[in-house]
C-alpha cells in the first residue's frame, strides 16, 4: 500500500472514530435528559425546576465548549499531549455521570450533590466536541476535512434518529444500568484518542508544530452569529414545531416514526454536500443550506397532508444536516492559523447558546400564547433565510476579492 494510501485509510479511520466518538456522547446526553425528571423527584426537586437545570447545562456548554477549544490549541502543540488531556477529562466526566442515579436514590438530602455532579459533568464533557474534532484541522490536508467532518457529524445525526426509540425503550426501566453503560463505553472509546492523534501525527510527517494563533479578524464574528442563528431556527423548528405539525395528520403514538424522518434527510445529505464545501467552501453550503432549509420549513408550515409533510421535514432535514458539517469544515479553515480549537469551539457554543434560547422559550410558555404562535411557526424561516443570505453575501464578497473559499 503507498503511502498517500495509508495516510487516505488513517484518514477515514478517524472520521468514523470521531463519529463514534459523537455517538456515544449524543446518547449519552439522550440518557441524561430522559431519565433527569426522575432524578430529580428522587431528591425532591420539583418538576418545574428541571428545564432550569437543562438551561444551567447549555448555559454552561456555551462557555466551556470555546474554552475547551482554546485548552487544546495550547495542548496540542505538545504531540500526544490532547488525548491524555481529553481522556482525563472524559474520566471524571463520566465518573460524575454514573453517579447521578445512585446520588439521587439516597434522597431528598442529596439535592445539593446531585447539581453539584451535573455542573462537574457539564464543564468536563466540553472536553469532548471541539478538541477532537481539530484534530481534523490539525492534521488533515483541507480537502479531506468535509467528507471526515461529515462522518463525525453522521454519529450525532444517527442519536438524533434513534432518540425517540431511545425514550420508549429506556422508559421504564431502572436508571443505574443505563447511566452506567453509556459512561463506560464513552470512557473506553475516548482512551483511544492519544492513539489516533499519535497515528495522524506519525502519517502526516509534513505538519508542523502550530504557530501561535493570530487574530482572526471580523470573519468569525460574522460567521458564528449567523452560526447561533442557524441553530436558533433548528431548536425552534424541530424541538417545538415538528411534534405539532405531525399531530395535525398523525396520533401521538406515531410520533416516534415520523420525528426521525428529519435525522434520515440529514444523515443522508451531508456527504454529497461535503464534495461540494471542498471545492466551493463551507459558507457557500451554509448559505444555500440556509435558505433552501427556509423553504422547506415554510412548506412544512403550510402542508395538506402527511406525505408533503414528511417530504417537507426530509428536506429540512438535510439541510440542517449541511449547515454544521460545513460549519466544521469552515471553522477549521477559519482557525488554520492555531486557533482551529477555539473557532471549532464556538460552534458549539453557538449550538448550545440557541438551545438555551429555545429552552427559556418553553419554560416561558411562549408555544402557549396564541399571540406568540405564528411567531414561533415563522422564525425558523426568518433565521434560515436570513443567515443563509447573509452568508451567501460574505462568500461572493471573498470571492469578488479573490480571497480564498472556507
Amino acid at each position: 500500500m503507498t503511502t498517500t494510501a495509508k495516510a487516505d485509510s488513517a484518514a477515514r479511520r478517524t472520521g468514523v472514530y470521531l463519529g463514534v466518538l459523537q455517538l456515544v456522547f449524543t446518547l449519552g446526553w439522550t440518557t441524561y435528559v430522559i431519565y433527569l425528571p426522575n432524578l430529580c423527584a428522587e431528591v425532591g426537586i420539583a418538576p418545574a425546576t428541571v428545564i432550569l437545570l437543562l438551561m444551567l447545562d447549555q448555559g454552561i456548554f456555551t462557555i466551556t465548549d470555546t474554552a475547551m477549544g482554546m485548552a487544546a490549541d495550547r495542548i496540542s502543540r505538545m504531540l500526544g499531549r490532547l488525548g491524555i488531556f481529553v481522556g482525563v477529562l472524559t474520566a471524571i466526566s463520566c465518573a460524575a455521570f454514573i453517579s447521578l442515579p445512585y446520588v439521587a436514590g439516597t434522597g431528598p438530602g442529596a439535592q445539593g450533590w446531585l447539581i453539584a455532579l451535573i455542573v462537574i459533568w457539564a464543564v468536563t464533557s466540553s472536553a469532548l466536541r471541539a478538541p477532537p474534532l481539530m484534530l481534523l484541522g490539525k492534521y488533515r490536508p483541507r480537502p479531506q476535512v468535509p467528507f471526515l467532518a461529515a462522518l463525525a457529524m453522521l454519529g450525532y445525526g444517527l442519536a438524533g434518529a434513534v432518540s425517540p426509540y431511545l425514550g420508549v425503550m429506556l422508559r421504564n426501566q431502572d436508571a443505574r444500568l443505563p447511566f452506567l453503560l453509556s459512561g463506560a463505553v464513552l470512557l473506553l472509546t475516548t482512551l483511544a484518542l492519544s492513539g489516533i492523534e499519535r497515528r495522524l501525527a506519525q502519517d502526516t510527517p509534513s505538519v508542523q508544530p502550530a504557530p501561535p494563533a493570530k487574530p482572526l479578524g471580523r470573519l468569525p464574528m460574522f460567521f458564528i452569529a449567523s452560526m447561533v442563528i442557524l441553530s436558533l431556527g433548528y431548536q425552534l423548528h424541530f424541538s417545538i414545531n415538528s411534534g405539532p405539525f405531525f399531530l395535525r395528520f398523525a396520533k401521538p403514538d406515531g410520533l416516534q416514526w415520523l420525528m426521525p424522518v428529519f435525522w434520515v434527510g440529514f444523515n443522508i445529505a451531508m456527504f454529497p454536500a461535503s464534495v461540494v464545501v471542498k471545492h466551493r467552501g463551507g459558507l457557500i453550503v451554509m448559505g444555500v443550506a440556509g435558505l433552501l432549509g427556509a423553504l422547506a420549513v415554510a412548506l412544512a408550515e403550510m402542508a395538506g397532508s402527511l406525505n408533503v409533510l414528511i417530504a417537507a421535514q426530509f428536506m429540512a432535514g438535510a439541510a440542517w444536516g449541511c449547515m454544521p458539517m460545513s460549519a466544521v469544515s469552515a471553522a477549521l479553515a477559519i482557525g488554520e492559523t492555531g486557533a482551529e480549537g477555539k473557532v471549532t469551539g464556538t460552534v458549539f457554543s453557538a449550538l448550545a447558546l440557541a438551545t438555551f434560547a429555545r429552552m427559556a422559550a418553553v419554560a416561558g410558555g411562549l408555544q402557549k400564547m396564541p399571540d406568540y404562535a405564528p411567531l414561533l411557526h415563522w422564525a425558523p424561516v426568518a433565521c434560515w433565510s436570513v443567515a443563509g443570505a447573509g452568508l451567501l453575501v460574505i462568500a461572493a464578497s471573498r470571492l469578488q476579492r479573490g480571497v480564498k473559499a472556507v
